[in-house]
């Protein structure tokens, strides 16, 4: 199967430079792809990748746009490619620009058969990649099979390449241990609960790196635009932000590596992460101009950066991803009232809820752990919808059905003559 070894690379200060023209390129032709797809949508035309990859070789001929022909091409029409496929799955209009200031550069070279990687020793290596020339990197793990592309991206202060290689291995027919399936609720105060009652939970950023976050912030927020000083006060805030990052991208492999190797299968709710953290503006105040009305804003606004910063969509990825290896089978049930309802009684009630972590159901008295509770009816729904989906698949074998999907005459009867039996046109009845 397809996954990615992400290494670190020890560019020089040209070759890094010459990367940050490369993304600066790539994210020049997506912008511009992008507002030329809008301009033809609002004429009510329509244009798409294979014309404007013609348009993009035209460009590079043109007297001041030689900086497009500096880098490599097949970076520029990945892009395309990229932006393509963005538009065709999310619509022109939800593809989102890419900003200078907040969007890490990359590129990818999709052709890994024109890729050399050569291991320099034990702890180095080193790639040929087309323009760039020879770059090192990191040799911390094996690629373990031929590249299919490479990817070259900068976190922080920081470059890394990521190859897609083929490992040649295969999902499992089924688990190693069968029958072991699990809920998994995802909150704030906790990151992950399971209905087996085991907590999944870190805290990425100490108070002392908060209030240091927040002082670089305010570092950057105090600079010139286009000065020195802005520009190393956003590396100081961007290398502190890329360590918290990997933080949590630590959790959430170490978390999946778990779950997926001791279950079968398991159960997410369905959340609508981008919904749920929509911001809420504060309204003003009629009778005090230049005021606010308290309708909430600033305690959303706080529960939005708590469900950001805990990366609840990144651990369900991490467990699909991490689940093709064990063959676990990972599903989404409906979140309606998961966290209200009994896991023992099935009563639904707001008021069993009693705190974060207390729940007390009204009805029968059960006490347990409210994510806990929550896991558990998270793993019920899942159950009920694998035995609803099963039983229809049973119910539709054993009813075959013919193209126009009338149930099947199993009477043996005799080939009817279609030459005699077909109606003449006089005889074709109408609609």
């Amino acid at each position: 199967m397809l996954t990615g070894r992400k290494y670190l690379l020890d560019l020089t200060g040209e070759q890094a430079a010459f990367a940050e023209r490369i993304g600066g390129a790539c994210r020049a032709v997506w912008n511009t792809a992008l507002e030329q797809r809008r301009t033809y949508r609002r004429r009510g035309g329509f244009i798409g990748y294979h014309e404007q990859a013609r348009q993009l070789v035209e460009a590079k001929a043109e007297p001041g746009l030689q900086w497009l022909a500096e880098v490599p091409g097949h970076c520029l029409q990945q892009t395309l490619i990229d932006l393509d496929d963005a538009c065709a799955k999310h619509g022109t209009w939800k593809v989102r620009w890419k900003s200078k200031t907040r969007t890490r550069p990359s590129f990818r070279f999709p052709e890994g058969g024109k890729i050399v990687v050569e291991r320099l020793n034990r702890r180095w290596a080193r790639a040929k990649l087309p323009k760039l020339g020879w770059v090192r990197f990191r040799w911390s793990r094996p690629l373990g099979g031929p590249i299919k592309n490479a990817t070259v991206l900068r976190e922080g202060l920081r470059w890394f390449i990521s190859f897609l290689v083929d490992d040649g291995r295969q999902t499992p027919a089924r688990h190693a241990k069968p029958g072991t399936g699990i809920g998994v609720d995802r909150g704030v105060a906790k990151i992950v609960t399971t209905s087996a009652g085991r907590f999944h939970h870190q805290v990425f950023a100490t108070d002392r790196e908060v209030q240091h976050a927040a002082k670089l912030q305010q570092d950057l927020s105090r600079t010139r635009k286009g000065s020195n000083r802005r520009r190393r006060a956003a590396q100081r805030l961007r290398a502190f932000s890329a360590r918290i990052c990997r933080r949590r991208q630590d959790f959430a492999a170490k978390t999946a590596h778990v779950l997926t190797l001791e279950h079968d299968l398991i159960m997410f709710e369905a959340l609508k992460i981008q919904n749920m953290t929509k911001t809420v503006a504060p309204r003003p105040d009629p009778d005090r101009p230049g005021a606010y009305l308290s309708n909430g804003a600033a305690a959303k606004s706080g529960l939005n950066k708590a469900i950001l910063d805990k990366g609840w969509h990144r651990i369900e990825l991490a467990v699909r991803s991490k689940a093709r290896y064990t063959g676990t089978n990972v599903i989404t049930v409906n979140p309606a009232y998961t966290s209200v309802t009994c896991d023992q009684c099935r009563h639904v009630d707001a008021k069993s809820r009693k705190s974060q972590a207390d729940f007390v159901c009204t009805a029968c008295g059960h006490v347990d752990h409210a994510d806990v509770n929550a896991a558990k009816n998270i793993l019920t729904a899942g159950r009920a919808e694998l035995a609803t989906a099963r039983s229809a698949a049973r119910a539709g074998a054993r009813k075959p059905r013919n193209r126009v999907g009338r149930k099947v005459n199993r009477q043996a009867t005799a080939a009817p003559d279609l030459a005699a039996a077909s109606p003449g046109p006089a005889e074709i009845p109408r609609p």
